[in-house]
């Protein structure tokens, strides 16, 4: 069998668990509405029908080469796809996958969800670029890759009397809480100068402690056990004060504490998670939908401290400081070299470069390395290329900070 039947044979079974799957809801569906005690005839679970499906009898080794063969040959999307149908065969086409697939760190390219929380590659960045809707106060950032762009991100602005949000999820048109698709959010203080980064998973090496400030989520009549805990603040970045009104672009100072120091030094390595707070099944099962759910409402202790707590023996956080520009005499304007990637001037255009002291061994080359970059390319448009040791995650959560109202700073 050629590797262009297999790949057109994933597709249809993967087509086929995701009928049955609509199938199923509907029937519940169906039986909710009924008022009879008789015990409904259950659907079998899609895990089983799976498991029954003759590709799930492969020997390890045959399915080890035709995944192989899949990963090597579909490398940008939408073509990708196929790789994540593998996954969604059964238990054991997903465990061969995963060890197959490699991080972006190692590989540059996102296949899974939880690419988007894992390190990018140390050598070239991995671009994106995010457009702005202002009439739904949407940011979706895109993957620009192969045929098509594909969305990795999307983030809702919500004004608040004392805050702005940022609502991150994995789709667009589903910005609850309560969903299996929210990742985090960002939020400001009240003049939009300091900004707090909630991950909606702990850090990876729990560097931070239980102690540190939690945003939990609940239902007003239940708790849903898919739903993760807490948010957990992972970052900060804070915008200096133009108090005088001087000339210059924003100054601006991100502290990740989710990412040690020590990760730009030789040798070093960035947390790299393995795995989002649901399951994989969950990720790759048709998205419920959220029509319906109650408001989930966040309770902060005042006594629990508004930032994460180091016990003495913790790595110190990695902090990013913007790249100082400089000024030229015929433009009359501040530039900085984006590298043919910002066409647009304007003053939300930065590059993050590691804020690090002498006694932190970092190498020079190290330390003038862009790990951030962020600008304007037309109207509503901005790129985003990010590198080792930020997550796609964590790099839109701070471009994101751009797009608040910051009279104080300007």
């Amino acid at each position: 069998m050629s590797l262009k039947s297999i790949m057109r044979e994933l597709k249809e079974l993967k087509d086929g668990i995701g009928n049955m799957s609509k199938r199923g809801d509907q029937s519940k569906l169906w039986r909710s509405r009924t008022r009879s005690h008789v015990a409904p005839d259950e659907a079998p679970l899609e895990s089983q029908l799976s498991e029954q499906s003759p590709w799930a009898s492969l020997p390890p080794e045959l399915l080890l080469d035709i995944i192989q063969r899949v990963e090597e040959s579909e490398t940008a999307w939408p073509a990708r796809a196929v790789v994540v149908f593998c996954a969604a065969v059964c238990r054991s086409w997903r465990e061969i996958t995963k060890e197959i697939v490699k991080t972006p760190e190692q590989c540059g390219r996102l296949t899974f969800p939880i690419s988007l929380k894992q390190p990018g590659p140390r050598e070239s960045p991995i671009q994106c670029y995010i457009r702005r809707d202002r009439t739904s106060s949407t940011y979706l950032l895109f993957y620009a890759e192969g045929e098509s762009d594909k969305l990795l991100l999307a983030a809702r602005k919500v004004r608040r009397a004392t805050c702005t949000d940022f609502v991150i999820s994995l789709v667009a048109d589903d910005f609850s809480r309560a969903s299996n698709t929210y990742v985090g959010k960002l939020r400001s203080n009240f003049l939009g100068t300091k900004f707090t980064v909630y991950d909606s998973q702990p850090p990876c090496g729990s560097m931070i402690q239980s102690t540190a400030r939690l945003s939990r989520r609940f239902h007003s009549k239940q708790v849903s056990p898919r739903l993760p805990a807490c948010n957990y603040s992972i970052g900060t970045v804070t915008y200096e004060l133009n108090v005088l009104r001087t000339r210059g672009p924003r100054r601006m100072h991100c502290i990740l504490h989710s990412i040690p120091v020590s990760a730009i030094q030789e040798g070093g390595t960035a947390p790299t998670p393995s795995a989002l707070p649901q399951s994989l099944d969950e990720q790759l099962s048709p998205l419920h939908s959220s029509k319906g759910k109650e408001q989930i409402v966040d309770t902060i202790s005042p006594s629990i401290r508004a930032t994460p707590v180091f016990s003495p023996g913790s790595r110190e956080p990695l902090a990013l400081k913007n790249k100082a520009p400089r000024w030229h005499e015929q433009l009359q304007c501040w530039c900085l070299n984006f590298k043919g990637r910002v066409t647009v001037a304007s003053v939300k255009n930065f590059q993050l470069v590691a804020a690090v002291e002498p006694s932190h061994n970092v190498s020079p080359e190290e330390q003038e390395k862009v790990i951030l970059q962020f600008g304007k390319i037309g109207k509503d448009i901005f790129t985003m290329d990010y590198r080792y040791p930020l997550s796609a995650f964590q790099a839109f959560a701070i471009s994101l900070s751009c797009f608040d109202t910051k009279p104080a700073c300007e």
